[in-house]
């Protein structure tokens, strides 16, 4: 029987009046197995009509993959799906997140005689009801050819990094049942893939911040947050689930970043990890910026961010030394203003078994990033598959209100400088 558009107002006002003789007897059959619907917010459930793609994005904590999951298990549930696609950003996202995470697929089930199972070599996810939800990675646009579907839920879509591609070939095959429809959850970000999505035809928005869902988040969390980012760009971005252009005064810009980027590096020359020590250690220290990068016939490739905060010394060392062997590094390069000489006994204590160079910036951070800048415009570097918390720090950088230690961006000017602009210059001294 169909669900009538005044429904969760209806359950709403039983609940509330604890009087449940308001509703018929089929629809509290359904509320008991269905108790999302006391519990989520209007912003968390679609309308039933009205949209092909329903784009649900919001900050970290914002309940994006709770609307996600919840959707798609209604959908199963009551009939309207029986084959489903998930696609994350990766099939590890796909099975830690939106199957086997706190608010995945398996976990929101009241009744665990009816949860779903999944088979990771057919990567498959079945329901009791003989629906199937099928496992996708959006690093691999192909694997979407051949079947079809009639939903999909679609997780952290701005941070696909082949997304045009994915999403194209998955409209191929949502061609299933009378209206078939895709469900996107995202924290947003400025690609040109992700903002042409919002703006296409039959995609209905809804934006959400984590204080939204702050009875649901650990005491003290959204307050923790708001202290520690509020009024930055990253916080209306990654708390408040606003989509941001390039700010205003940045250096780098992610039209240019993205026209560079690249799925695999080609046959490399050279190829550094650049450290960024923070000033303090412990819980509350700047991030370690560490960046691998290589270089191939005078263009740079960024290979990889292994920044972290919170760390000890001997711990960020340790995250350096295993990315270098990762990566097969020549050379560790260390900034040396805060530490001096013991930057480089710290990482030989972790292990460091290739040589470690210390440098000494004698400019400021804004200079010394300038010229690295103008390198990512000439077309000189380019970023091996996405790097999105070093992409967005770098395109706030710069920018009026910028806040924080701008710890990725100074490990990844070292390492260009070091690949490309080799010799001291005017902002550095090499120790």
């Amino acid at each position: 029987m169909p669900l009538q558009p005044d429904f969760r107002q209806r359950v709403h006002q039983a609940a509330q009046s604890n009087d449940w003789s308001t509703l018929a007897e089929w629809e509290r059959s359904l509320v008991s197995q269905n108790p999302w619907v006391l519990h989520a917010r209007d912003i968390q459930v679609p309308p039933p009509d009205g949209w092909r793609s329903f784009v649900f994005m919001g900050g970290r904590g914002a309940g994006k993959t709770r609307a996600g999951a919840e959707w798609l298990r209604w959908s199963i549930l009551h009939g309207r799906c029986r084959r489903a696609a998930l696609v994350g950003p990766a099939l590890h996202d796909v099975r830690e997140v939106m199957i086997d995470g706190p608010s995945g697929l398996k976990w929101i089930e009241p009744l665990k005689c009816r949860r779903p199972s999944y088979s990771p070599s057919r990567r498959i996810l079945s329901f009791d009801n003989g629906a199937e939800a099928h496992v996708f990675s959006a690093e691999d646009p192909d694997s979407l050819r051949g079947p079809q579907f009639d939903v999909a839920w679609c997780d952290e879509i701005a941070a696909w990094m082949r997304g045009q591609a994915v999403w194209d070939t998955l409209q191929m095959g949502l061609r299933l049942g009378a209206d078939p429809r895709v469900m996107a959850t995202t924290t947003p970000r400025p690609t040109d893939f992700f903002k042409g999505l919002l703006a296409g035809p039959g995609t209905l928005v809804r934006q959400a911040s984590m204080a939204e869902n702050a009875e649901n988040l650990s005491d003290g969390f959204v307050a923790a947050m708001q202290a520690a980012y509020g009024g930055s760009a990253l916080a209306r971005q990654e708390i408040h689930g606003e989509l941001l252009e390039d700010a205003e005064g940045a250096l780098f810009r992610r039209q240019m970043i993205d026209a560079a980027r690249v799925s695999e590096p080609p046959m490399l020359e050279d190829v550094i990890v650049a450290v960024d020590p923070p000033a303090t250690s412990g819980p509350a220290a700047d991030a370690c910026g560490i960046i691998a990068a290589g270089v191939r016939e005078g263009v740079a490739y960024v290979l990889a961010d292994a920044s972290a905060p919170g760390l000890k010394p001997l711990d960020w060392a340790r995250r350096a030394v295993a990315v270098c062997r990762e990566v097969g590094a020549r050379e560790i390069m260390a900034e040396s203003n805060q530490g001096g000489e013991m930057v480089r006994q710290v990482l030989e204590s972790a292990g460091a078994d290739v040589p470690v160079r210390l440098v000494h910036a004698q400019l400021g951070k804004r200079a010394r990033a300038a010229p690295v800048a103008t390198l990512y415009e000439q077309g000189r570097v380019a970023h091996v598959g996405l790097l999105p918390t070093l992409e967005d720090q770098m395109c706030q950088f710069g920018a009026e209100g910028f806040r924080g230690s701008p710890d990725r961006v100074d490990a990844l000017v070292w390492a260009i400088w070091a690949l490309l602009r080799q010799g001291s210059g005017p902002w550095v001294r090499v120790l």
